[in-house]
């Protein structure tokens, strides 16, 4: 079998992601559900095979020693795969991501226009927040890409592994990727590093431990536009959650430091369009207002979502109102954004009281 066959495939029909695991035909992941390919299921021999086709040496050693091992691979000119290959009981297990080669648009992609304004601020931190799968890498590129155009930055990116490939346009571009052997090995030390290599922006692809979190507020704080990106769904959790990575007696000092540093968070989701042809981002937007920052020193987390509420003239929303208003635009199903929801059982309810709307009104009309 031939690995390029189901790359292109992975194309040509437009999957997210290609899973290719033995005893089951090769399968792609399409607007979100998953389709195995029209082929014999896959034995351990073959796995190991499709796998040595695209693996470099570094990452085979990795995934020797390891059991997993994590690289990007360029796919001629039709795209670029995030590679995830690991061991599960015994076999080779591969999950292969689609990076499209086209950066898309703030239109494209559903973000309010005024967010540009905090990008082409010279200092804070923004924070995109989601589940694995959410399409953070292609909102932060699609931020990226608008600063790379319209001002003159140095843009630092520490990766692992680089997923989008920018080039040089109004903003000099410099993509490292984390890991041993490449470019930098951890995320700490790639932000560290950056501070000394004059950046005026600073991607972080994974906040994923104090160490990493703690470098990104300190970039912040000292004068630089900071990214990063947290698994987790809502402000107030990502807020919680960068706190609570930090010793108690530290949790004061922290949320001043947050209320002073932090710009904006964008926590999205991806969701099957309810005419099955692809999917739709549903977001959560909070910008950081001086009643926001006082609420975070002030370890008033819970009241956050209320201030959401109460700023949408500023261009903030909850996640709920974002999949309440999709499901009564008619572009998912009910169904879809409870399982997105961050209170799925109030969402519910909203969601019915809407549709007893609709219907009562079909029914004047019909009158």
């Amino acid at each position: 079998m031939d690995i390029n066959k189901l790359l292109d495939a992975a194309v040509q029909q437009g999957a997210s992601d290609l899973h290719l695991a033995v005893g089951r035909p090769p399968v792609l992941r399409i607007s979100g559900r998953l389709r195995a390919i029209n082929t014999p299921p896959l034995t351990g021999e073959d796995t190991e095979a499709l796998l040595k086709q695209i693996i470099p040496d570094r990452a085979a050693t990795e995934l020797e020693e390891g059991g997993s091992a994590d690289f990007g691979l360029e796919f001629s000119k039709k795209g670029r795969f995030r590679v995830a290959a690991f061991r599960q009981r015994g076999e080779l297990g591969v999950v292969l991501r689609l990076i499209p080669n086209q950066l898309l648009t703030f239109e494209q992609i559903g973000l309010p226009p005024n967010i540009k304004e905090f990008l082409a601020r010279p200092r804070g931190l923004i924070l995109i927040t989601g589940p694995t799968g959410s399409g953070k890498s292609t909102t932060l590129a699609t931020m990226v890409d608008y600063i790379n155009q319209n001002f003159d930055r140095h843009i630092i990116t520490i990766e692992d592994p680089i997923e989008f490939y920018h080039q040089h346009k109004k903003s000099i571009i410099t993509q490292r990727e984390v890991g041993p052997g490449r470019d930098v090995p951890n995320f700490a030390e790639g932000v560290r590093r950056a501070l000394r290599q004059d950046p005026d922006v600073i991607l972080v692809g994974e906040m994923r431990d104090l160490e990493t979190i703690s470098a990104g507020i300190a970039a912040a704080e000292t004068g630089h536009l900071v990214f990063g990106t947290l698994h987790t769904t809502g402000a107030p959790r990502t807020i919680t959650r960068v706190v609570d990575a930090y010793p108690t007696n530290q949790q004061p000092q922290v949320r001043a430091q947050l209320s002073v540093a932090l710009s904006m968070v964008i926590s999205q989701a991806l969701i099957p369009t309810i005419d099955g042809t692809g999917r739709i981002a549903a977001f959560e937007i909070m910008l950081t207002t001086s009643g926001i920052a006082s609420l975070i020193r002030e370890n008033k987390i819970a009241q956050i979502s209320s201030d959401i509420t109460t700023g949408r003239k500023e261009g903030m929303k909850l996640m709920d109102d974002n999949l309440l208003e999709l499901v009564v635009a008619g572009r998912i199903l009910p169904e879809e954004a409870v399982a997105k929801a961050v209170r799925p059982d109030s969402l519910a309810e909203r969601i019915e009281k809407e549709i007893e709307k609709l219907r009562e009104g079909r029914a004047v009309r019909g009158q």
